[in-house]
């Protein structure tokens, strides 16, 4: 996490780190800070560790790979870099006590040693932050959010850190301005449009109609700023993210699409515009194939045109999806009168009333069915000459 402002938050990957605090917020109570751990252990490696009796571990256990500590971290020097390096590591694995004691002592030593590197001290206290965010701090994560936008201003991961922490505290105006300013920043975070849309419901709720009027005001992002976001180069958390964002964003441009496609195919039914609604029921079928009700939809009109054997596929269709869909079977049933296979038609209907004895139409049409079936027979034996 070398440079941790330059990933957005909220993004998947192996663990967590600081940078990911924003992914999920839950409060803990207590929230009383561990103490570090001593600096014989992970921060120098210098030390054999003990084994519980008191000996050395055994010589053939592998060594914890410390290498991670000398990394470089921006503008600090190497002593602070270690203290970042850990803190970044800790988190990583979950020790949020740990971790902000770490980036505590990175940002004392800069301050000791007189460093001014707004950009680096931005993301200790952001780094830090996320620590009390993940511990249920969030006034101690509000204020060095804060001093993290003073150093950096538009500092994105600062301000949705902070904009999680207002929420959490029901500071639901202060959340929001922040929640937006982030989207002035970086489209694709979608914590921040769950979050506008969640608070949104609450401020309407809370101050009626005229919620708008009572928010702070929210900042404008200057272009050069919103453009230096989006040049940055984008690490393979941040397209995964983006990915997964635009697919779900198809997936309800699709579902929308479809209702509005079906609806219009239903009306046009119910006026009798049966090549028209069978258009639009087809064009249901190109953006989700497996809607079952639509295939049972689309049979009336291939029966009311008369085109027969299409109206039989499409039920097969369907009972392929539903093996016990009534209207399946009843439309099939009508099909096959329609193609004069009348022990078929037989067959669906009988099928119908087993499923639902109380289905009166199947009762009428197996009664006309049954007649023409024998009929037919009639007619056959009629035909068939005598050997």
């Amino acid at each position: 996490m070398g440079n941790a402002q330059e990933k957005p938050p909220g993004s998947g990957g192996g663990g967590p780190s600081p940078d990911q605090a924003t992914a999920g917020m839950r409060r803990r109570s207590g929230g009383s800070m561990r103490k570090p751990p001593t600096e014989k252990g992970v921060a120098n490696g210098s030390q054999k560790e003990r084994s519980p009796a008191g000996g050395q571990e055994d010589q053939d256990r592998p060594a914890v790979d410390t290498s991670y500590l000398d990394a470089p971290a921006g503008a600090l020097p190497p002593h602070l870099a270690r203290f970042k390096n850990e803190g970044n590591h800790l988190f990583k694995h979950g020790q949020f006590g740990d971790a902000l004691e770490k980036y505590s002592q990175a940002i004392d030593g800069c301050a000791e040693a007189g460093i001014d590197s707004p950009e680096d001290l931005c993301i200790l206290y952001s780094n830090r932050a996320a620590c009390y965010l993940k511990d249920g701090s969030s006034a101690e994560c509000i204020q060095d959010c804060t001093k993290a936008l003073e150093l950096q201003p538009y500092s994105l991961k600062a301000l949705l850190r902070r904009a999680m922490a207002y929420e959490s505290l029901e500071r639901y105006r202060k959340a929001y301005v922040d929640y937006k300013t982030v989207l002035q920043l970086d489209t694709g975070v979608q914590a921040a449009h769950d979050s506008v849309h969640r608070i949104t419901k609450m401020l309407i709720e809370q101050d009626g109609p005229e919620w708008r009027e009572k928010l702070p005001g929210i900042p404008t992002v200057p272009l050069s700023v919103q453009q230096q976001h989006r040049d940055r180069p984008v690490s393979a958390e941040v397209a995964q993210a983006r990915a997964a964002r635009a697919v779900q964003e198809e997936g309800q441009r699709k579902e929308a699409r479809f209702t509005l496609l079906k609806q219009e195919g239903n009306d046009l039914v119910k006026k009798s515009q049966f090549q028209a609604a069978l258009e639009k029921y087809s064009e249901c079928l190109t953006l989700k194939p497996e809607e079952c009700a639509v295939y049972t939809n689309r049979t009336i009109c291939l029966l009311k045109l008369n085109r027969f054997e299409e109206a039989k596929h499409d039920c097969d269709s369907a009972l392929q999806l539903d093996p016990a869909n009534k209207k399946a079977f009843y439309r099939r049933a009508l099909a096959h009168k329609g193609l004069q296979d009348y022990l078929s038609a037989s067959s669906d209907l009988q099928e119908v009333l087993q499923l639902d004895p109380n289905v009166r139409e199947a009762e009428q049409e197996l009664e006309v069915v049954t007649s023409l079936l024998r009929q037919s027979l009639m007619d056959s034996t009629a035909h068939t000459p005598r050997v």
